[in-house]
């Protein structure tokens, strides 16, 4: 790696052409950092003390050695938005020149262009100093080689061109121009397989838009892989998924990468430390990256139409709205999967809309009963590995049934004491709530953005004498305590008209509650007083209506207990006083028993029920207690025994106790010293490898 400060437009000057590698992000700086360069441009130019202007860093590796007649292509790694920017900038000047011949400074429209933005001698894509990639190349090739632009040109480029051009005039231009030159940069050339450049990718610090999660994720990808092998992944998997999310591609990608590695990995990466987390993940599968990529591809895909409701199926895509409406970001890492499940058709649309409205059911009814929601993310995270496929919406239920204490259930009857209790009005969920309430079997649904949040008892303190003779001695106490109570709040598009009137004006006039469409108004229109009755009559009504849509599931006790996880039994602990030894056995055993451990530091002895192993991986050697022998059971094959006194049996495929196809039974010390050089050779065998 060689690096060196150097003027950024003697940089750009000779025979070369700067190429961004198709996994590096589009052009996105804004007019704001525009408005910053020019204004740093200008403040150097009138300092005669000031040499240089440090903007940052180009950092670039040569793919392939050149002859003398190539146009060296340099791969930019980072430095892309300085590049571009400038040669915008660079571009503006030229023209402006053009435009104003009489105009005397320092260079020309021609030199401007052949300097920085053309190689004059070259064609096509080559003639280009700067190449950028996708819709970007077309917008800045179409304005430098002066050719018509495309009708519709995403991006920044345009934009930032325009911005430059409008800011140039006949008394700045000098100065502009003075200033750009003083420009400096490190430029940072990287040695092809020396360099690695994803690891000083990772390291630069950028003075522009610093690189986000997603831009780091994508790089990683593809950085390390060849050309051919880079473009036929970003252009079959990775510009699919950007142009799937449109403008909300890097906050939602990595909102979405987040809870892809959370479900893959059960565990919630730091919402900074996404990229950390997908390195973990890649470098510890066994997959290769293509498939990697295209999982992630599939899921993504999933995530947009949740995301950003493009689900064909309506009722799917109403679905994932209220979600939206509701902010119940932690369920995704639940639901991607369940997706999966539903393209892969295990479950049927019907079954996938039961299990949202199940998780809308539960983080509301949550959140009305203020439940904390600190565990939801982890309780969402190892939900849909509870699933039995067989049983999918009952083992669903199950789970979340069964789920005590902080992660429970709401009951009915706790929903309904915090409905009725709850002050809704401050209630950060209150516009969910009532556009539910009104929309429930409605085909044509209101909207709640075309209608307010009317208090039916005036919320003023100053209530009126009408209102103070209906509510009675203790008006100033049920004002107080019903104001906000769910009873008293409906919607209504003619706020400022109810506005303090009267309970009977408010019915009466135009667009009050008798003449209302909203079924929100259905009970004020019935009753011809407004107080602590009336109020806690339709709380009631509405609160039971919650409870019909917001669901609670069910189950017997008799399907919970069969979801309960059977207790494991503990493991019998077994000892020398385990088995049935005669005293002669037993000190045989002790005599076999230490030879065996002695002959290695790594051998273990473990007692079994109706053996004890010696094992240093797998047992090599079981001693079978027994009434007036020790059989003892080596792990050898049989074709491989030395015997030359014959105390060895095979006994492969007689099912005895212990491993080993070969057998030995002791009554005695006398064939110890036989049985222990089988021993020995069946511990070198295992420290060996040998299966």
């Amino acid at each position: 790696m060689k690096a060196n400060a150097e003027n950024l437009l003697s940089l750009l000057k000779g025979p070369k052409q700067f190429v961004i590698p198709i996994y590096q992000r589009t052009y996105c700086w804004t007019i704001a950092q525009c408005q910053q360069l020019l204004q740093d441009i200008l403040k150097i130019s009138q300092n005669d003390s000031v040499n240089g202007h440090f903007i940052g860093s180009v950092v670039h590796f040569q793919p392939s050695i050149t002859t003398i007649c190539d146009v060296p292509e340099l791969l930019v790694i980072d430095g892309q938005q300085r590049l571009t920017t400038v040669s915008l900038l660079v571009l503006a000047l030229a023209e402006f020149l053009e435009k104003t011949p009489d105009l005397k400074i320092d260079t020309t429209p021609t030199k401007l262009k052949n300097y920085y933005l053309i190689n004059n001698e070259e064609s096509g894509e080559k003639r280009f100093k700067l190449l950028l990639t996708q819709g970007d190349k077309t917008a800045f090739c179409c304005l430098v080689g002066g050719t018509p632009l495309p009708e519709h040109v995403p991006g920044k480029i345009i934009e930032n061109y325009k911005f430059f051009q409008g800011k140039i005039t006949r008394e700045n231009i000098k100065n502009i121009y003075d200033g750009m030159m003083r420009l400096f940069v490190v430029d940072v050339a990287l040695e092809k397989d020396k360099d690695d450049p994803q690891l000083i990718f990772e390291s630069m610090n950028s003075t522009g838009l610093a690189l986000s999660q997603t831009d780091l994720i994508r790089n990683y990808v593809l950085m390390r892989l060849p050309v051919d092998q880079q473009t036929r992944l970003y252009e079959k998997y990775w510009f699919p998924i950007e142009q799937s999310y449109g403008n909300e591609y890097e906050l939602l990608f990595n909102s979405f990468m987040r809870d892809y590695l959370t479900f893959k990995q059960k565990k919630i990466p730091r919402k900074d430390g996404v990229y950390e987390a997908f390195k973990n993940f890649v470098n510890t599968r066994e997959q290769g990256i293509e498939e990697i990529v295209a999982d992630i591809f599939e899921f993504s895909s999933y995530y947009s139409k949740m995301m950003l409701h493009k689900e064909i199926d309506q009722d799917l895509n109403e679905a994932f709205v209220r979600l939206s409406q509701l902010k119940v970001d932690v369920c995704y890492p639940f639901l991607l999967p369940v997706y999966r499940d539903y393209m892969r058709q295990t479950i049927s649309a019907g079954d996938f809309l039961s299990i949202i409205c199940r998780v809308e059911s539960y983080v509301f009814r949550r959140a009305v009963c203020g439940i904390p929601t600190n565990s939801l993310n982890k309780t969402f995270m190892l939900l849909y590995h509870q699933i039995n496929h067989e049983k999918y919406i009952e083992s669903l239920d199950a789970a979340l049934i069964s789920a005590g204490n902080y992660k429970r259930f709401p009951t009915d009857r706790e929903f309904m004491d915090s409905l009725l209790s709850k002050d809704i009005y401050t209630f950060p969920r209150r516009n969910y709530l009532l556009t539910m309430l009104e929309n429930e079997g409605r085909k044509e649904r209101i909207s709640i953005g075309d209608y307010t949040i009317e208090h039916i008892m005036p919320q003023s303190a100053n209530l009126s004498s009408e209102w103070q003779s209906m509510l009675g001695e203790q008006w100033h106490e049920i004002h107080k305590k019903y104001i906000h109570h769910l009873g008293n709040l409906t919607l209504t598009g003619y706020n400022s008209e109810l506005s303090n009137r009267s309970f009977s004006e408010k019915k009466k006039i135009p667009g009050g509650f008798n003449n209302s469409p909203l079924r929100l108004n259905e009970y004020p229109r019935q009753t011809d007083k407004w107080g602590v009755e009336q109020i806690e009559t339709r709380a009631q009504l509405l609160a039971r209506k919650a409870c019909q849509i917001w669901t609670c599931p069910v189950l017997t006790q008799e399907i919970l207990d069969s979801y309960k996880k059977k207790p494991t039994p503990k493991p019998s602990v077994y000892s020398m006083e385990t088995y049935d030894w005669t005293p002669d056995m037993l000190e045989l055993f002790h005599v076999v028993r230490k030879r065996i451990l002695n002959l290695d530091p790594s051998v273990r002895e473990i007692f079994l029920k109706r053996y004890i192993a010696y094992k240093i991986q797998r047992n090599f050697v079981d001693i079978v207690p027994q009434k007036h022998s020790l059989r003892i059971s080596l792990n050898i094959p049989f074709n491989e025994v030395t015997d030359p006194e014959g105390i060895c049996r095979n006994i492969k495929g007689l099912g005895r106790w212990g491993n080993g196809e070969t057998e030995v039974v002791m009554k005695d010390s006398s064939r110890l010293e036989a049985v222990m050089k089988l021993a020995q050779y069946a511990c070198e065998r295992q420290i060996n490898g040998c299966s």
